[in-house]
């Protein structure tokens, strides 16, 4: 049984100001109509038909705490059934990550005897663009009797340039499977899988010119296959401290929802390392199949000009673009009209509260624009002006000193947390749809074109009752109008509430 890992963590700030902390690349639609993680799930569908002696479950997906409700919608929309939603509470890179589902792994499989089983692990970054599907899987065929057999597989990709922006293999001797063992032929026999006679870090321009002529190296794809017993074997030897830290965290794991969280401070004990550096560079059971699929890791706003289509200028255009005399540009316009004159080789991106404007041959630079921000103290690094949350989203459209106001989208069926604010008071305009309002001790329905008043200090709850979105203005007023100025005392969505009984404002409690 092959078990698909899907690791779905990163910040992706390369892409920023598309990308941000809280909603990263691998969720965003940038490299086609569905997201990146929903291009990786979809690219596993019907991947059986390739696979001569195994099968494939449904996916394993490992994310960050704080993107388990985006994680888990998208999954949901794409109709793709999962095996579980592992939760890391802080990132400690993709050696730890493995480990953990690897360690699950083992202890959830079974196979059709109910006895316990070795999956092989296919582990996938979410984040990856990938144009020939049907040659992917062709690919990933070819690794399984290599992992049965104890290797540790990797996938390289056969170079088509001399980039500098990816790490490469240098294969060595080819290797035979066992199916090529045991099939009686003179024919010469074709070779799928190499030795690893090394991994080499991102050369320069003339280093990476040589290799492309040498024919011997690869792109370090990033994706791996391995028997999960094999890869903690590896982990033990090499990097006991990763194992002996994940065994920990998975030993108080719970479920919530979807969710598998596990011991965050058990976790955090762990190093934080790359399953290359961890094990891949220092294993002499590693081999690299070659693969020539249509693969981008999309780790810039070049790449994503690479792989989208262009105009007859060699501009790709998103969104209200108007050009004269442009070309080689990426254009991405989100809310406002953007109107070039006379400019090339330009990557531009307009969103509601950020525009990036860079040569697209320096786009490397803009994680200092990320840095310099964080350093700041500001905020456009870490989310949108949208903001989504499980039960719908807002938009902070106006700004004042004592004043902000939201544009709230709530699901229908779902509703926000009872809370209380200490520092606010809050006015509740519905534009389209009703609203459940609990109002302290009172609950009632608000109407299309009717408005409430929530003063400081009450408990109070949002909840959209219809089957239709629920649409509403919210106009804050208070002294301090920050987000952290809530207090949850009932929440459908597993995040922290205060352990007191909300009873009524005399109580003195805040939202």
């Amino acid at each position: 049984m092959i078990l698909p890992v899907i690791l779905a963590g990163g910040s992706g700030s390369r892409l920023w100001p598309l990308s941000r902390e809280l909603y990263p690349k691998q969720f965003l639609n940038i490299a086609g109509e569905q997201s990146m993680l929903q291009q990786t799930l979809q690219r596993l569908q019907g991947i059986d038909a390739h696979l001569a002696d195994s099968s494939c479950d449904a996916p394993f997906i490992i994310c960050n705490e704080e993107h388990r409700f985006i994680a888990a919608e998208q999954i949901r929309s794409t109709n793709v059934l999962h095996s579980g939603i592992l939760l890391e509470p802080v990132g400690r890179n993709t050696a730890p990550a493995i480990a953990l589902a690897a360690l699950q792994a083992l202890t959830k499989s079974h196979d059709t005897k109910g006895e316990a089983a070795d999956p092989i692990l296919l582990v996938l970054a979410a984040d990856h663009h990938i144009a020939k599907t049907s040659e992917f899987q062709q690919s990933i065929n070819r690794g399984v009797d290599y992992a049965k057999q104890g290797k540790l597989v990797t996938f390289g990709i056969t170079p088509n340039a001399p980039e500098t922006g990816y790490g490469y293999i240098k294969q060595g001797q080819p290797l035979i499977s066992s199916l090529q063992l045991e099939t009686n032929t003179t024919d010469q026999p074709t070779h799928y899988a190499y030795d690893i006679e090394c991994f080499v870090e991102k050369p320069d321009k003339a280093t990476a010119e040589a290799y492309i002529r040498s024919e011997q190296y690869l792109w370090n794809s990033g994706m791996f296959m391995f028997k999960a017993s094999r890869y903690l074997e590896e982990l033990a030897e090499h990097h006991p401290e990763i194992l002996a830290a994940c065994k920990l965290a998975l030993a108080k794991q719970n479920t919530d929802l979807d969710f598998i969280r596990i011991d965050a401070e058990a976790f955090k004990s762990s190093p934080s390392d790359s399953i290359d550096y961890a094990v891949m560079e220092k294993t002499s059971h590693a081999a690299v199949i070659p693969m020539d699929v249509g693969w981008n890791d999309i780790g810039s706003w070049s790449a994503i000009w690479d792989v989208s289509d262009k105009d007859e200028h060699n501009n790709v255009i998103e969104g209200d673009v108007l050009t004269v005399d442009s070309q080689h540009n990426y254009i991405h316009a989100e809310n406002k009209l953007v109107a070039t004159v006379g400019v090339d080789n330009l990557i531009i991106v307009e969103t509601k509260d950020a525009i990036l404007v860079a040569d697209k041959d320096k786009v490397q630079g803009v994680k200092s624009i990320v840095s310099q921000l964080s350093q700041a103290g500001r905020t456009e690094h870490i989310h949108h002006r949208e903001v989504f949350r499980p039960w719908g989203k807002y938009d902070v459209i106006d700004l004042g000193k004592r004043d902000k106001v939201k544009r709230i989208t709530v699901k229908a069926g779902h509703q926000l947390s009872l809370q209380m604010h200490h520092h606010r008071a809050e006015h509740w305009v519905v534009v389209a749809g009703t609203a459940k309002v609990t109002n302290d001790e009172k609950t009632y329905l608000v109407e299309e074109d009717q408005s409430t008043y929530i003063p400081l200090g009450h408990i109070h709850c949002l909840e959209n009752p219809g089957k239709t979105p629920l649409e509403m203005i919210e106009v804050q007023t208070g002294s301090h109008l920050s987000e952290d100025d809530i207090i949850r005392y009932q929440d459908s969505y597993g995040r922290d509430v205060r352990s007191e009984q909300a009873s009524s404002s005399q109580n003195k409690k805040s939202k």
